[in-house]
């Protein structure tokens, strides 16, 4: 089993993207451990521990992150869009001056523009004084079933995707914030990639089956052609720069090349990684 002793340093722990999917169960998991938290995101009111960051505003970094001891890494929108390396380059150069001793970073899994930002915070890491990072290498979130632009699809009965019979093994938001806890707050953990995945891999109709069984409340699964499910995305009026990241997603990750499941959380938590099943029969969302 991963992970070791606490950390000494109990300065706060800034989490970006900490009203999001992920981090705000990070903040929760930190909070729960008794450990100072600063929420960062774009949206959030000024407060104590409360920060507006955005990544587009780099003069603005310095003091989001002063008297920061660890930083939790959601970078929005997704690592993959061309200019993350290079903000993220910044962005650990800005931590490193400020006296960050720790990042820990979302990532995707077989996303060459996450890979190369990966590459740019272990670079970082290992310049001067440098400091200690991990990467969360993770498969697509069961709450993105639940939390987001899918979740009205799913309430309405039928979810539509340009994705065939491709299998998913989907991890749980809340497994991914169980191990950034422990790699924030304890030793053990620094230096390394972690690809993270539930239990088991299941095609979107599969995993829509099970959460009809589970719920009782039928939905479906139907393939449609890409340009269908764009248009539909422009009738909600998602902007334009999230479709053509959309777009790129469904028609590049999803040929296979994440389907295998890795033991990692379970390795690292000492108990079984979250089905999908566990999230729909304690009551979908």
């Amino acid at each position: 089993m991963g992970g070791g002793g606490m950390v000494a340093d109990r300065r706060p722990v800034l989490v970006t993207g900490g009203t999001g999917k992920t981090g705000r169960r990070v903040a929760a998991g930190l909070w729960a451990r008794g450990w100072p938290v600063r929420i960062a995101a774009r949206s959030v009111a000024p407060a104590a521990d409360a920060v507006r960051f955005d990544w587009a505003d780099r003069a603005g970094w310095p003091a989001v992150l002063d008297g920061v001891g660890a930083v939790y890494v959601a970078y929005a929108p997704d690592l993959a869009v061309p200019g993350a390396a290079d903000d993220i380059t910044a962005f650990a150069a800005a931590a490193r001056a400020a006296g960050v001793g720790r990042i820990v970073m979302l990532s995707g899994r077989g996303e060459p523009g996450a890979e190369a930002a990966e590459r740019a915070l272990a670079a970082a890491g290992t310049v001067g004084a440098g400091f200690d990072w991990t990467v969360l290498r993770a498969s697509w979130f069961v709450q993105n079933f639940t939390e987001g632009l899918l979740a009205d699809a799913l309430a309405a009965g039928e979810l539509a995707l340009p994705v065939g019979d491709v299998p998913e093994p989907f991890i749980d938001a809340d497994d991914i914030a169980d191990i950034a806890v422990k790699a924030l707050t304890e030793d053990g953990l620094g230096g390394r990639i972690l690809e993270l995945t539930g239990p088991r891999s299941l095609s979107f109709a599969a995993a829509m089956a099970e959460i009809s069984r589970l719920t009782g409340r039928p939905v479906s699964y139907r393939q449609v052609p890409l340009a269908d499910f764009l248009a539909g995305l422009q009738a909600q009026g998602v902007p334009d720069d999230m479709r053509d990241f959309l777009a790129w997603l469904f028609t590049t990750l999803f040929d296979g090349r994440n389907s295998a499941t890795t033991p990692t959380v379970p390795e690292i938590l000492g108990r079984p990684a979250r089905d999908i099943t566990d999230r729909a029969a304690a009551g979908w969302p």
